[in-house]
C-alpha cells in the first residue's frame, strides 16, 4: 500500500537557519577572545557560542559594550530579580524571541515568577495569578510598549515600588532585553537542540 504523503498544513515549519556563520572556538581573533574571557570572568560564570553572544562575536568591540550592560541589567540593579525577570519575560513574548525566552523562563521560574503567570504571559493573556507587584510591571511594560508612552498612574505604580534609579533601572532592562531579542531575530539564532521553540515562527522569506 502506498505510503500518504504528508499535506503542507500537516507539516511542521522548518527554523530558519541563523544568518552568520559559526565560530570555532580554536579560530578567534584576539578581540574576539578578549569578550569570551570578559562573559566567563563576570558574574554569567561562562560562555556558550549561541544565543546573542555568537552574534556579538562578529563585532567584538561592541559586544564588550553590550555584554556589560546585559550584566549590570541583570545583575546589578535595584530591581529585584523576580520582577526583573518577569519584565524580561514580557519583553521577549512581545518580540517573538524564541532564545530569550526559552532560556529566561527557566530564570523566572527559579527567582519566584508562578508559572502560571509564565504560560500566561507566553501565550499573551493577562497573568491573572501574577502578584500585585508584577502587575503594576505588567501594566508598566504594555502601556510602553503599545504606546510609547506611560501614564502618570501607570508610572506612579512603579516608582512606588522601584523608586527613581529602579525605575529608571527597569526602563533599561526593557531596553537591552529589547536589542538582545531583535539581535536574536534578525539573525536567526535558534534554542538549544532539544528545546522546543516557544513561539510559532513566521513563514520564512
Amino acid at each position: 500500500m502506498p505510503k500518504k504523503s504528508s499535506s503542507p498544513r500537516s507539516r511542521k515549519p522548518r527554523s530558519p537557519l541563523p544568518r552568520l556563520p559559526a565560530l570555532a572556538a580554536a579560530r578567534l581573533t584576539g578581540e574576539q577572545q578578549a569578550l569570551v574571557e570578559a562573559i566567563t570572568s563576570g558574574p554569567r560564570g561562562r560562555f556558550s557560542m549561541d544565543g546573542p553572544f555568537a552574534v556579538y562575536l562578529h563585532a567584538p568591540g561592541f559586544g564588550q559594550l553590550a555584554q556589560q550592560l546585559g550584566a549590570y541589567v541583570r545583575f546589578g540593579t535595584r530591581v529585584p530579580p523576580r520582577l526583573s525577570e518577569f519584565a524580561i519575560l514580557f519583553t521577549a513574548q512581545y518580540w517573538k524571541a524564541q532564545y530569550e525566552w526559552a532560556a529566561h523562563a527557566v530564570i523566572a521560574e527559579r527567582k519566584g515568577v508562578k508559572e502560571a503567570t509564565i504560560r500566561d504571559l507566553q501565550a499573551g493573556r493577562v497573568p491573572k495569578s501574577a502578584l500585585r507587584d508584577e502587575m503594576a510591571i505588567y501594566a508598566f511594560v504594555k502601556e510602553l510598549y503599545a504606546t510609547r508612552r506611560v501614564s502618570n498612574a501607570t508610572f506612579a505604580r512603579v516608582h512606588k515600588l522601584l523608586g527613581d534609579a529602579g525605575t529608571v533601572e527597569l526602563v533599561g532592562i526593557l531596553g537591552y532585553y529589547a536589542m538582545v531579542a531583535m539581535t536574536l531575530n534578525v539573525f536567526r539564532m535558534p534554542v538549544a537542540a532539544g528545546t522546543p521553540a516557544p513561539f510559532r515562527e513566521p513563514a520564512n522569506k
